[in-house]
């Protein structure tokens, strides 16, 4: 297997789709047009991730929402030169371009707070900048927290932190997910 050769210069965002399509292997983020390579996944994160899309998908199901729930590979494209690849997300109300790499309108994004990612108050204005982002979830399953900032309907944003024994309600879509579940293994 050989490793791929990261371009060092700066990309918008189509070129990266269309380098990120020849890496046979990777995983890969665009930010400020920089190709960033992340790192293998610690276990208890990958647990974690699943739990997050388990608990986020069964409220969907459950509530009969035109929803779909993606793991890390699906993008978000802000704006021309950064893409993330967020651990879950869920958009709403649309129908899912299949061959696309990107989602067109993301609803519910989800970072798991692990040691390689620091940034997420650079991560958070980011992700609000996209009109369609209502919400914007940390799991800190370590620390048995989930932090929620969601955007209100005065045009700002509200956080709260949630522990187990709590509720998270997400409306929109319009589900409430046990934050329990959403902490994946103790």
């Amino acid at each position: 297997m050989n490793a791929p050769v990261v371009p060092k210069q700066r990309m918008k965002v189509p070129e990266f789709l269309a380098w990120a399509e020849t890496q046979p292997d990777g995983r890969f983020e665009l930010v400020d047009g920089i190709v960033i390579t992340k790192p293998l996944e610690r276990l208890l994160h990958n647990l974690v991730k699943g739990a997050v899309a388990r608990a986020l998908g069964d409220a969907v199901r459950a509530a009969g929402l035109p929803c779909t729930v993606l793991i890390s590979g699906a993008g978000i494209a802000i704006g021309d030169h950064t893409v993330f690849d967020p651990d879950v997300s869920v958009q709403c109300g649309q129908k899912l371009d299949l061959d696309a790499m990107l989602l067109e309108a993301p609803l519910i994004v989800v970072e798991i707070a692990s040691p390689s990612k620091a940034r997420f108050s650079e991560r958070l204005v980011d992700y609000f900048s996209l009109p369609s982002v209502c919400h914007y979830l940390i799991i800190h399953s370590e620390k048995r927290a989930v932090v929620h900032h969601r955007r209100n309907g005065r045009g700002a944003l509200d956080t709260g932190i949630a522990h187990p024994g709590d509720d998270i309600a997400l409306d929109p879509p319009g589900i409430t997910v046990p934050v329990v579940a959403l902490l994946g293994p103790s």
